[in-house]
């Protein structure tokens, strides 16, 4: 599974944002799908996971009420929409998908994208 983000930039605090994955090759793989982020000098973070079967999801408690994932079945794509920016959340997003079930945090998942940067000022 091939995965691309897109829909990064620079923002101003409370601001929104967009981002987007495709999945290429080998896309019956993905059973699950997710986000997550990491700041230069900090740990990954898992932010938010979807079913792609059932469109269950599950969110860290740090973007809770503030992103929301979702997939849009017609454009094959999974979105992570932002909103509310904070400083704080300034990183590297990346997607990531497993074919496994939907537990655990999306950085163990086996499959994930080159990512995409993310900086709120």
């Amino acid at each position: 599974v091939q995965l691309v983000e897109s829909g990064g930039g620079s923002v101003q605090a409370g601001a929104s944002l967009r981002l987007s994955c495709a999945a290429s090759r080998y896309t019956y793989k993905r059973n699950c799908m997710g986000w997550f982020r990491q700041a230069p000098g900090k740990d990954r973070e898992g932010l938010a996971v979807l079913w792609i079967g059932g469109a269950q999801t599950f969110y860290a408690d740090s973007v809770k009420g503030r992103f929301t994932i979702y997939r849009d079945t017609a454009k094959d794509l999974v979105y992570l929409q932002m909103n509310s920016l904070k400083p704080e959340d300034t990183a590297m997003y990346y997607c990531a998908a497993t074919r496994r079930a939907c537990v655990g945090s999306p950085i163990y998942f086996d499959y994930r994208g080159q990512g995409t940067q993310v900086t709120v000022s």
